[in-house]
């Protein structure tokens, strides 16, 4: 082999190995990018317009900074067919936020997005109107970091990022279902096979978190919740089951 020959493979193999390493970097800074935006979507597998909401969440929840949740209520099990993923806790929570709007009327598809901003689930240019207005006001002002460390779930909750704004929020373990078909029999989706993703199975209250940083170190058995099988770290304020606006957010494992 001449040294000319020499010279070519190790340039070739440099440029691989370059090329290699800037693709992990690049995953790696994908899967480390901070949660900038948190979309939750009530929804009913008895609702015909919430179809046309499932793609929205779907795209929105591959975008790297946003955590996007799907939440089935109960109010339309009368009509025909019971929700098979729905649950009272998750209808509370959006009467919560009716609450904290100072009405009660709620609907599907809404979608709340960083526990402020309402829209109706369907429209994208609407959703994506509050995320670009929360980023440019703030967004999600508080560091949060979630990991699972053997047969436990690491949660680390950073300080406030200005003393005198006295935030006080609380701390939710999220148990999520990352994906589910639904074959849906009856009612005004009957035929038709719904896919849901990031199913939320469960509000877990981890602790209050009073503006300073925080660590907690929770077993895992707390997102082991019917059939999630990954989760999502809240912290948001609010009070008297009016939940509030979402301070930080952290994604779990696969999301």
């Amino acid at each position: 082999m001449t040294p000319r020959h020499c010279a070519w493979i190790c340039d070739r193999r440099a440029l691989c190995a370059a090329v290699l390493l800037g693709t992990a970097a690049t995953a790696s800074a994908a899967r480390a990018e901070p949660v900038r935006a948190v979309v939750e979507l009530f929804t009913s597998q008895g609702c015909g317009a919430c179809r046309t909401a499932e793609p929205v969440l779907r795209d929105l929840s591959r975008q790297p900074g946003v955590i996007a949740l799907t939440l089935p209520v109960t109010y339309w099990d009368y009509l025909g067919w019971k929700d098979t993923l729905a649950s009272r806790p998750l209808t509370e929570r959006q009467r919560g936020y009716a609450r904290g709007r100072g009405g009660r009327q709620v609907f599907t598809p809404q979608a709340v997005v960083d526990g402020s901003g309402v829209a109706v689930g369907s429209d994208r240019a609407a959703l994506d109107r509050l995320m670009h207005d929360g980023i440019q006001h703030g967004g999600l002002p508080v560091p949060v970091r979630s990991e699972a460390r053997g047969d436990r779930i690491w949660v680390e909750i950073g300080a406030a990022p200005d003393a005198k704004a006295e935030l006080r929020g609380e701390i939710w373990l999220v148990p999520v279902l990352r994906r589910r078909a639904i074959a849906i029999q009856s009612g005004e989706n009957g035929g038709r096979t719904a896919t849901y993703v990031n199913v939320v199975r469960g509000l877990q209250h981890l602790g209050h978190w009073n503006g300073q940083a925080l660590t907690l170190d929770v077993p895992d058995t707390q997102a082991d919740i019917a059939d999630a099988d990954s989760w999502v770290v809240l912290l948001q304020g609010g009070a008297d089951n009016r939940p509030g606006r979402i301070f930080g957010a952290a994604k779990g494992p696969g999301l």
